[in-house]
C-alpha cells in the first residue's frame, strides 16, 4: 500500500440523469471531476444559480452565527475536538431539503431582529452622547432654541477659554448681560441677553471671541431635553429585549439551519460540478479521476441504476494526476506528517511507511518518560471511545498513542516514571531506598552510552533513506546507478563509524582496522564512481572529489543531528527530577505531602506539555531534513474528490465499500 493507482474515468449517459449521476457521485466521494474540454460539446453555465445557493446560504450562516451569538449552546470542552455531526437517514434528508423556503424566512426574521437590535444600539449611543453633551448645560433654565422677547435678543453657545460673567459682560456693548452656565480650562458655555438695538454689536463681538452656538434646536431645556432622550433610550432597550427574546424563540431552529447550511453547500457542489461536464442534445459526458480499487463498484452501480457508459483508463504521463495516500493500521496515522511536508510527486514513492516505525520510535527517545507515555495513552484512547472525530484528527490522535506506548517503552528502559518520583516518595515519606528502576539504563548515569545509540540509529534511518534511493533507481533501470550511487556511501560511513566511536568510547582495535579498511575501499570507489556523469577524466576526478567533499559534510552534519535524542531525552528527565526535588524541600512531613502534590500536578503537567511539544517538531525534522532529503522531493497534488462537505449533519449511508 502507499499511493493508490489513479484511473482516468469517462461516462456518458442520458442528458435527464445528469443530477443523479452527479449527486451518487458526490454521496460517493471517489471522483475529482476534471473540465470536459471538448469544442464540439456545448458547457453548461450554472453561475445565477450558485450565486442564488450562496445568497441563501449566507443568509442562514449569518442567522446562525447570530444565534450562537445571542443564544449560545452549551457545549463540552472537547466538543470542539469532535465531529459533531448529527447522523440523519437519507429519507429524513429528502424530507428536511422540502423546508427551504420556511427555513429562510426563519433566518431573514433572525437577520431583522439583529439588524433592528444594531439600529437601536445604535440610537442609544447617539441618545447617549448628546446627554453627556448636554450635561454642562443643566443649569440652563430656558429652552436651549431660545432667541429672546420681543425687546431683546439670547445668544446660546460656547467659547474656546474660561471666563467669568464679568469678563465677558465688559468686552460686551452697554445693555448686554452674560450667564456662565459652565466653565473650564478649555471652554465656557454662555447664556447672552442684549437689547435689540445691540444685539448685531454684540454677535459681532462674540464671533471675534470665537463664539459658536450650540447646535441644538430642540424647545426643551437641557433638563427636559435630558430627561426625554434617556426615556427614549429607555424604551429602546426595552426593543432591545423584545429582538433578543424573539431570537431566542427562533433560536429553536438551530439544528434546521445547520442542515440548510449544509444542504446548500451540497447544492453549491453539485451545480459547481456541473459546469465541468459536456452536453449534447440527450446526453452529457463526464470525466475526472479515480482510484483504481473503486472503479469496479462505481461501474457496476451506476450501470444498475442508469443508461450509462463507462470507461477507465490510465492518465497520461505528462497529466497532472491526484495523490491519494493509503497504509497500514501502523503507518496510516502518521500520513499527515507525509502531507504537512508535501504528497509524493510522480516519480515519488510514499514515505509514510518508510518513517513510521522511526517516527515512533525517535518521539519514544526524545520524551522518554513512561508516566508521561502512559498519560498520553489513556488520554487518547479514552477520547477516541468517548468521541466522533473527523478522519484527521483521528488519525492524530491515534499518532500519538502510538506514540505513547513508544514513551512508556523508553521511559521504563531508562527507569523514568514521573522522573524519579517513586524512588522520592519511599525515601522521603517510607524511608527507604529504591534502586534504579531502569530495565536497560539511566541516560543521567551514562550520557555517552545514549549519545552513541543516538548516532547509531541515525545513521540506520539515513541508510533507510539511501536504501529507499537505491530500490528507485533500480525499479527505474538505473540498477548501475543505484549500485554506485549508495555502496561507496554505506562503505564509508560503515568504515568511518568505529573510528568515529572511538573517540567517546572503548573501541576493539580489530574494529578498528576494519574500519579503517572499509572506509578507504568506500571513498576511493567514491572518488573514482561520483564523477562517471563526465566526459573528461579531469570533470571524473573532480566530481570524485567534490562528492567525497559533499558526503563527509552533508552525513557528519546529518548524524549529528541525531544528537538530539539524547538532547531533548535528558531535559524530559532532567527537570523532572528538578520538580519533584522541590515538592520535598520543606522538612515538615504534612507540608512536604501537601507541596509535593501541587508541585508534581502543575510541574509535570509543564514539563509534558513543554517537552511534548519539542519531541514532535524534533521528531518532524529528522524525517523532513535528514530522511526525506535522501530520496523524496514531494510535490503531488492533493485528490480532491466531488463529496459531501458538511460541517453539522452526516448521512446515514453505507460507505463506498472497496
Amino acid at each position: 500500500m502507499a499511493k493508490l493507482k489513479m484511473q482516468k474515468i469517462e461516462l456518458i449517459a442520458l442528458l435527464t440523469d445528469s443530477k443523479k449521476i452527479v449527486e451518487l457521485l458526490q454521496r460517493r466521494g471517489v471522483v475529482e471531476l476534471c473540465d470536459c474540454a471538448d469544442d464540439e460539446l456545448v458547457k453548461t453555465n450554472a453561475a445565477s444559480v450558485i450565486m442564488e445557493f450562496e445568497k441563501f446560504r449566507s443568509n442562514a450562516a449569518q442567522a446562525l452565527e447570530i444565534i450562537n451569538t445571542r443564544a449560545p449552546e452549551r457545549k463540552s470542552m472537547l466538543s470542539s475536538l469532535t465531529s459533531g455531526k448529527e447522523e440523519i437517514e437519507i429519507h429524513e434528508f429528502g424530507r428536511n431539503s422540502g423546508q427551504l423556503e420556511a427555513v429562510l424566512q426563519i433566518a431573514l426574521d433572525i437577520l431583522k431582529n439583529n439588524r433592528m437590535i444594531s439600529e437601536y444600539e445604535t440610537a442609544i449611543s447617539q441618545n447617549n452622547l448628546r446627554i453627556d453633551t448636554l450635561k454642562s448645560w443643566l443649569n440652563l433654565d430656558v429652552p436651549m432654541n431660545f432667541k429672546g422677547t420681543a425687546s431683546t435678543s439670547a445668544f446660546i453657545g460656547t467659547v474656546p477659554f474660561s471666563a467669568t460673567s464679568e469678563e465677558i459682560e465688559e468686552i460686551l456693548p452697554d445693555g448686554c448681560c452674560a450667564e456662565i452656565i459652565y466653565s473650564d480650562k478649555m471652554q465656557s458655555n454662555l447664556f447672552i441677553l442684549s437689547n435689540k438695538s445691540c444685539a448685531e454689536e454684540a454677535l459681532d463681538v462674540l464671533r471675534r471671541s470665537s463664539f459658536v452656538p450650540i447646535g441644538e434646536n430642540a424647545g426643551k431645556t437641557p433638563r427636559q431635553l435630558t430627561k426625554l432622550l434617556e426615556n427614549e433610550s429607555e424604551r429602546l432597550r426595552g426593543k432591545i429585549s423584545e429582538c433578543e427574546e424573539s431570537i431566542r424563540q427562533l433560536s429553536e431552529n438551530r439544528r434546521r439551519l445547520e442542515f440548510f447550511i449544509d444542504y446548500l453547500q451540497m447544492r453549491i457542489d453539485k451545480y459547481e460540478a456541473l459546469n465541468s461536464l459536456a452536453f449534447t442534445k440527450n446526453a452529457f459526458v463526464l470525466t475526472g479521476y479515480i482510484p483504481e480499487k473503486y472503479a469496479d463498484s462505481i461501474a457496476k452501480e451506476i450501470d444498475s441504476k442508469y443508461t450509462a457508459a463507462v470507461r477507465f483508463y490510465t492518465p497520461d504521463e505528462d497529466e497532472d494526476v491526484p495523490v491519494v495516500l493509503e497504509n497500514n493500521k501502523f503507518s496510516e496515522p502518521v500520513e499527515g506528517i507525509t502531507e504537512m511536508y508535501s504528497l509524493p510527486g510522480k516519480k515519488d514513492v510514499d514515505p509514510t511507511p518508510v518513517m513510521s516505525f522511526f517516527y515512533y520510535l525517535f518521539f519514544g527517545m526524545m520524551l522518554s518518560d513512561a508516566g508521561y507515555g502512559l498519560l498520553m495513552v489513556l488520554g487518547t484512547t479514552f477520547a477516541l471511545k468517548k468521541f466522533k472525530f473527523e478522519d484527521k484528527m483521528r488519525k492524530t490522535l491515534v499518532m500519538f498513542r502510538n506514540c505513547g506506548v513508544s514513551t512508556i517503552i523508553f521511559g521504563a528502559l531508562f527507569g523514568s516514571w514521573f522522573g524519579d518520583i517513586v524512588q522520592v516518595v519511599a525515601s522521603e515519606f517510607f524511608d527507604k531506598e529504591i534502586g534504579s528502576l531502569a530495565l536497560w539504563f539511566e541516560p543521567l548515569d551514562d550520557p555517552i552510552r545514549l549519545l552513541l545509540y543516538s548516532f547509531a540509529l541515525g545513521i540506520m534511518h539515513l541508510f533507510l533513506g539511501l536504501a529507499v534511493s537505491f530500490k528507485m533507481q533500480w525499479s527505474d533501470g538505473k540498477k548501475l546507478d543505484a549500485v554506485l550511487d549508495t555502496i561507496p556511501v554505506y562503505l564509508t560511513i560503515l568504515g568511518v563509524c568505529p573510528l568515529a566511536a572511538s573517540i567517546l568510547t572503548d573501541v576493539p582495535s580489530i574494529l578498528s582496522k576494519i574500519g579503517a579498511y572499509v572506509a578507504i575501499v568506500g571513498v576511493i570507489l567514491l572518488v573514482l564512481t561520483a564523477g562517471r556523469s563526465s566526459k573528461s577524466i579531469f570533470g571524473k576526478i573532480f566530481g570524485g572529489l567534490y562528492a567525497l567533499y559533499n558526503t563527509a559534510t552533508g552525513y557528519l552534519s546529518d548524524i549529528l543531528s541525531y544528537s538530539r535524542l539524547l538532547a531533548l531525552g535528558l531535559a524530559t528527565g532532567s527537570i523532572a527530577g528538578v520538580i519533584n526535588l522541590i515538592g520535598t524541600m520543606p522538612e515538615n512531613t504534612v507540608v512536604k505531602a501537601v507541596l509535593l502534590v501541587v508541585v508534581f500536578i502543575v510541574g509535570h503537567t509543564a514539563n509534558l506539555a513543554i517537552n511534548l511539544l519539542g519531541a514532535y517538531v524534533h521528531t518532524d525534522r529528522l524525517q523532513f531534513v535528514e530522511l526525506f532529503s535522501k530520496f523524496y522531493e514531494g510535490g503531488g497534488r492533493e485528490f480532491k474528490p466531488l463529496s459531501i462537505k458538511t460541517n453539522y449533519i452526516k448521512l446515514k449511508e453505507e460507505i463506498f465499500n472497496d
